[in-house]
């Protein structure tokens, strides 16, 4: 089933929540940061994307800038970093099976599913 790591807030993640609406393919919407994911799922859905975790992390979030920028941190650490602070994780994160991606170009999001 295709899965949609969200945030209500944010317009890229409501655009491409639209465009699993409207393509009537069956999903599961995950509030993530109503639910973060674990270290473990964060590593797997790393994996999905083939990403490094700092990859992940939205750089310009007061969070990131306040208390992890310009510090050598470990892909461990950075991980541990958004489990704690789920709001640095990049968004949406489409997941089709073993794959995923970003859903902020609705482009690769419509072939994707």
């Amino acid at each position: 089933m295709i899965q949609i790591y969200h945030n209500n807030r944010c317009g890229k993640s409501r655009n491409c929540l639209l465009v699993l609406e409207e393509s009537k393919v069956t999903f599961e919407t995950i509030n993530y940061l109503n639910t973060p994911p674990t270290a473990v799922e964060l590593a797997l859905l790393l994996q999905k994307l083939d990403l490094a975790p700092i990859e992940l992390v939205r750089q310009k979030e007061s969070v990131w800038i306040e208390h992890f920028k310009g510090k050598i941190l470990t892909d461990n650490e950075i991980i541990q970093a958004m489990v704690e602070n789920p709001i640095l994780i990049e968004r949406p994160i489409v997941v089709n099976g073993d794959k995923a991606i970003i859903g902020r170009d609705l482009e690769k999001v419509i072939p994707f599913i």
